[in-house]
C-alpha cells in the first residue's frame, strides 16, 4: 500500500512529525498532552487525540499495549524520512571530524572505508559499517604462473575490477616452465573475459585438449580459478561500534539482538541488499518491510554508496533502532560519503557536499 501523504492535512503532518521526533528523543509513547504542552499546535487536546486516532487508522502510528500514547509505525517513519524530515545543520566539531579524515593519507580503499565507518559510528552513536559490495560477474583479464617446484606453482589472476589474486596450486603430476607457459597461454586465450557462470564444459574440454588431455591438471587449476572468482565476487562487511547497540532499549531483547548480530556475522543478506543499489543518494532501509533481510525488522540500516571514477566501489553506513535520529544520520553520511568519494577521485557534481564548509 502506498504511503498516504496526499491524504494528510497539514495538521496531521505536524502531529506525525512531532510524535516521531519526540519518540526519537525519549523512546516513550507520545500522548496528546505532550503535543499540547509543547505548543507546536494551537488546537485542543481533543482535536489532537482525534487526529492521532486517524493517523493510527492510516497505519502511520501504533498504540503499544494499553498506553494512551502512540509510537510511529515503520510506515510512519518512512513517511517522516521521505517527506517531513528537516535538514540537520552539522556542528563545527562534527565538520572538523569529517575534515580530519580527509587529511589522513591512506592508500588502500579498505582502510579508507574502515576509517570512515568508524567516524560515522562516532558522530551518530550507532553501529557503523563499511562495505565493499559484491563485484557481480567479475572476470579475469590476465593469467600468469610462476613455478615453485616440480609439483607446485603460483597461479596469478588479474581481475576486471583491478584486483590481483594469487593461489598456491599443488598438482599430482610434474610441471615445469614449459608446461606452465602452455597453460597460461591456453588460459589467456580460452578463459579470460568469462565470469564463473560463463565457464562452460566446452571451455574446460578445449582447455584439456590444449594441455594434451591432462584433465587432472586442468581440473585442479579450474577449481582454483572458481575459488578465486568467488573470493573476488564475495564482497566484504566490516562493523565498528557494535557495542553501541546495547545502549538502546530496543535491543534489550536478547533474541532480537542475537538475530541481528547473526545477520551481521553471516553478512550475505546485508551485502546483497547494499550491492543491489547504485547511485549517489543516502539509502534508508526501515525494518524488514523495506527489504528481504527479515532479522532487521526492528532496526534501521542507512548507507551511502562510495563512488570512484563513476563506479560504486563501496558503501559506509550505520545500523540502529527504528527511532533513529534520521536528520543527523543522513546529513553525516551524506557529507562523509561525499568527501570520501572526492578523496577517491570522484568529481563533486554539486555543492551539496560543501554546504556546511
Amino acid at each position: 500500500m502506498s504511503l498516504p501523504i496526499g491524504e494528510l492535512s497539514e495538521r496531521k503532518k505536524l502531529i506525525l512529525k512531532a510524535i516521531v521526533e519526540a519518540h526519537i528523543r525519549g523512546g516513550e509513547p507520545v500522548g496528546s498532552k505532550y503535543i499540547t504542552e509543547s505548543k507546536q499546535l494551537t488546537c485542543s487536546s481533543a482535536t489532537i487525540r482525534n487526529e492521532m486516532a486517524e493517523l493510527e487508522a492510516l497505519g502511520l502510528l501504533e498504540q503499544p499495549h494499553t498506553s494512551a500514547g502512540r509510537v510511529p509505525s515503520k510506515r510512519g517513519y518512512r513517511l517522516y524520512v521521505d517527506t517531513l524530515l528537516e535538514e540537520y545543520a552539522m556542528t563545527a566539531k562534527e565538520i572538523a571530524q569529517i575534515n580530519q579524515l580527509m587529511k589522513i593519507k591512506m592508500s588502500e580503499l579498505d582502510q579508507i572505508l574502515d576509517k570512515a565507518s568508524k567516524v560515522a559510528s562516532s558522530l551518530t552513536n550507532y553501529t557503523g559499517f563499511a562495505i565493499k559490495p559484491r563485484a557481480h560477474a567479475v572476470t579475469v583479464t590476465k593469467y600468469e604462473a610462476a613455478l615453485i617446484d616440480a609439483h607446485s606453482f603460483i597461479l596469478i589472476v588479474v581481475a576486471s575490477n583491478g584486483a590481483v589474486k594469487t593461489r598456491n596450486v599443488i598438482v599430482e603430476g610434474e610441471v615445469d616452465d614449459k608446461i606452465l607457459a602452455r597453460l597460461t597461454a591456453a588460459l589467456n586465450e580460452l578463459v579470460t573475459g568469462l565470469d564463473a557462470e560463463q565457464i562452460s564444459l566446452s571451455t574446460i574440454i578445449a582447455l584439456e585438449n590444449r594441455m594434451s588431455g591432462d584433465s587432472v591438471l586442468v581440473n585442479t587449476v579450474m577449481k582454483c580459478i572458481y575459488e578465486m572468482l568467488s573470493d573476488l565476487d564475495g564482497g566484504e562487511l566490516k562493523v565498528s561500534g557494535l557495542d553501541r547497540l546495547l545502549q538502546y532499549p530496543e535491543f534489550a531483547d536478547t533474541e532480537n539482538l542475537g538475530e541481528l548480530l547473526g545477520a551481521i556475522e553471516r553478512k550475505d543478506e546485508i551485502l546483497d541488499l547494499v550491492s543491489g543499489i547504485d547511485g549517489e543518494d543516502v539509502n534508508v532501509v526501515i525494518g524488514s518491510e523495506d527489504c528481504s533481510v527479515k532479522v532487521i525488522n526492528n532496526s534501521t540500516l542507512v548507507f551511502k554508496p562510495i563512488r570512484s571514477h563513476g563506479k560504486t566501489v563501496g558503501a559506509i553506513g550505520v545500523i540502529g533502532p527504528l527511532r533513529m535520529d534520521y536528520a543527523r544520520v543522513l546529513a553525516t553520511l551524506d557529507s562523509l560519503g561525499g568527501n570520501v568519494s572526492h578523496l577517491l577521485g570522484e568529481p563533486k557534481v554539486s555543492d551539496k557536499g560543501d554546504k556546511h564548509d
